[in-house]
């Protein structure tokens, strides 16, 4: 069975980085006594998958992995087992079955949402819910992406599909599909150049809040939470 897994990610182990974040789940599902399946071969792994992977230095609530295992006991029992051995700053969220041929966390992502403060001694006057309708109001928001090995020029405004301020906060939903993929500090490093001012370095304390699947049809958009392609049991 193919099970859905979300988890939040906050406090000192947001500076854990993918790859490592991958070692410690392979760990704890171990420690769990979780019965995950695993492939075939001489080098056999741990069957699991993770959904589009976060930034160093964010913190969310919307982090996914997909695992396929032999047996289990229920969803709640699985997720009292894994919080049992979670390190402090990772907690299981939710636990759901997926049906039969659902696209794996990482095709299934279409967008994510995420939270933007700025520290309070980098806050500029310009970042108000007036300022961000107007900004995102513009025909377009070129923006240009620094690669090591090119530069893209890119149209950030068809990728913002909402943009407000939530208290002291900037909340965007964003495209965050393969083709797409804009990061939230792109968009806030655009904000800044259209008021001629420069996104400085570490000014962005910024949390993911959930990461969504597109479930419309005929071309229209339908978001949902990625634990949404799932179901209780």
């Amino acid at each position: 069975m193919k099970v859905r897994v979300q988890f939040s990610k906050h406090g000192v182990m947001k500076f854990i980085g993918h790859l490592d974040m991958m070692r410690y789940f392979q760990k704890a599902i171990r420690r769990a006594g979780i019965d995950i399946a695993y492939t075939g071969g001489y080098s056999p792994h741990q069957i699991m998958s993770f959904a589009a992977p976060l930034g160093v230095g964010m913190e969310s609530d919307g982090e996914y992995m997909d695992i396929e295992v032999h047996s289990h006991n229920g969803a709640q029992a699985m997720m009292t087992s894994l919080n049992g051995v979670m390190a402090e700053g990772v907690r299981i969220l939710s636990v759901r079955a997926l049906p039969e041929h659902t696209k794996n966390a990482m095709a299934s992502v279409a967008a994510a949402g995420y939270l933007v403060r700025l520290r309070a001694d980098m806050r500029p006057g310009f970042v108000t819910q007036e300022a961000l309708e107007q900004f995102l109001a513009r025909p377009s928001i070129p923006f240009t992406k620094q690669t090591k090995k090119k530069e893209t020029e890119l149209d950030l405004k068809p990728a913002i599909y909402k943009l407000y301020m939530e208290g002291d906060a900037v909340f965007m939903l964003v495209d965050a599909g393969s083709a797409g993929n804009i990061k939230p500090a792109m968009v806030m490093e655009a904000l800044y150049r259209e008021h001629g001012e420069t996104l400085p370095p570490f000014a962005l304390e910024i949390t993911r809040t959930e990461t969504y699947l597109d479930m419309g049809t005929d071309g229209h958009k339908k978001l949902a939470p990625l634990r949404d392609a799932g179901e209780d049991f």
